[in-house]
């Protein structure tokens, strides 16, 4: 078994000074957390792989393909590898868990920021 403490999680990715702290990674999947401030910008590009996103806390807009819907504490938001998202008009501090499924890809992993 592996388990996790979200803050610990987040405290690893400040001091690293990310927006995305990957945390777990096996064959078929990978996670992370993802944070991005109030007023912040996504710096997002499409990935090869699906993803779902879990917001923990925080408030924004999701925009994925031609839909968008807002998203706060709860919403589950399903984005099928290759299509165009990203979080937009964040008004709270948004924490999000991201599962990729199969593993992300490492070389799509930016050296900062891009959570896949």
């Amino acid at each position: 078994m592996e388990s996790f403490e979200l803050d610990q999680v987040d405290d690893v990715r400040r001091s690293a000074g990310r927006l995305y702290q990957e945390f777990l990674r096996v064959r078929d999947l990978s996670a992370g957390l993802y944070v991005l401030e109030a007023g912040g910008e996504d710096p997002q590009q499409p990935h090869d792989e699906d993803e779902l996103y879990h917001v923990v806390d925080g408030r924004a807009t999701i925009a994925v393909g031609s839909d968008e819907r807002p998203v706060g504490p709860g919403s589950l938001v399903f984005v099928a590898a290759g299509v165009p998202h990203r979080f937009h008009t964040i008004t709270e501090r948004l924490r999000v868990i991201v599962v990729f499924g199969p593993a992300e890809s490492l070389a799509s992993v930016g050296p900062e920021d891009d959570p896949g």
